[in-house]
C-alpha cells in the first residue's frame, strides 16, 4: 500500500484576501478544490492512505474532505498547531502516521498533469523529486538535474522543484544536526524547512529526479488561481 502526504498547512498570505476564510488548498479551480485534484490522482495511482497536514483554518479540511472514502482513500489529519511547521517540520510531525515505507509528498497548492503512477515506489536513494521548467516568477530555478538523473544544489542550468516527490523517512534521521540552531528548531513540535535536508542529501549524491515537461502551476497568487480556473474550465 502506497502512502502519501499532502502539505496543506500554509497560511496562504500571498493569496489574501481569498485565504482569510478559506485555506489555500481548498480554494477551487475548475470546479473543485485544489487538494481534490491531488486526491483523485493519488487514488488513480494506487494510493489508499493519505495524511493531510493542517494548521490555518484546519477545521475546514475534515468538513470538506471527510474520511476520503469518496475517492476510495483513507485520510488522516496531522494538525500542526496554529503556527505552520514549514515543510521539514510538517513532514517530521506527520511521520508517525506515514509508516516505514517511502511515501509520496505533494504541495497542496500546486496543479499539474504529473502522473503520480509514474513515481517510483522506491527512490534510488533518500528522495526522488519531480522538476519542471522555471516559471516566470521563479526564473533562477532550484536545482540542477545532471545527465545521470541526480539533483545537485549547485550548478546550472537549474530547474524548479514541482512540489511533488517521493521520500524515505531516513531523509529526516539527522535533521537536527543538518538544520542547526535556526529559529523554530527548539519548538515542540519543531519548525524547520525541508530544503536544507535535501541540499545536504544532494551533496552526498542521494537525491534523484525527473524532468516533467507538461502542465504545472504554482497557485501562489489570486491571478494565477484565476488563470488556472479559466484554463481548466475551457
Amino acid at each position: 500500500m502506497r502512502h502519501a502526504l499532502i502539505f496543506a498547512a500554509g497560511l496562504g498570505e500571498r493569496m489574501r484576501p481569498l485565504t482569510d476564510h478559506t485555506p489555500k488548498p481548498l480554494l477551487e479551480a475548475g470546479g473543485k478544490p485544489l487538494v481534490a485534484w491531488h486526491l483523485e490522482k493519488l487514488a488513480a495511482a494506487g494510493v489508499h492512505y493519505v495524511v493531510v497536514n493542517t494548521s490555518h483554518l484546519a477545521g475546514q479540511f475534515p468538513e470538506a474532505l471527510g474520511d476520503g472514502s469518496r475517492w476510495g482513500l483513507r485520510i488522516r489529519y496531522a494538525y500542526e498547531g496554529p503556527t505552520p511547521l514549514e515543510t521539514g517540520g510538517g513532514m517530521l510531525n506527520a511521520l508517525p502516521l506515514l509508516g516505514d515505507a517511502p511515501f509520496i509528498a505533494v504541495n497542496g497548492d500546486i496543479h499539474s498533469d504529473i502522473d503520480y503512477s509514474m513515481l517510483p515506489n522506491e527512490p534510488q536513494d533518500l528522495a526522488h523529486l519531480v522538476m519542471v521548467d522555471n516559471p516566470a516568477h521563479h526564473p533562477a530555478g532550484d536545482f540542477l538535474l545532471d545527465a545521470q538523473g541526480r539533483l545537485r544544489a549547485e550548478g546550472a542550468p537549474r530547474l524548479t522543484f514541482s512540489g511533488v516527490g517521493v521520500y524515505r523517512r531516513e531523509l529526516l534521521r539527522d535533521w537536527r544536526q543538518v538544520i542547526g540552531d535556526t529559529p523554530g528548531v527548539t519548538d515542540q513540535p519543531p519548525r524547520f524547512k525541508l530544503a536544507p535536508l535535501l541540499r545536504a542529501a544532494m551533496a552526498g549524491g542521494q537525491v534523484h529526479g525527473t524532468h516533467h515537461r507538461g502542465a504545472w502551476t504554482d497557485v501562489g497568487t489570486p491571478a494565477r488561481l484565476a488563470e488556472l480556473d479559466g484554463r481548466l474550465r475551457r
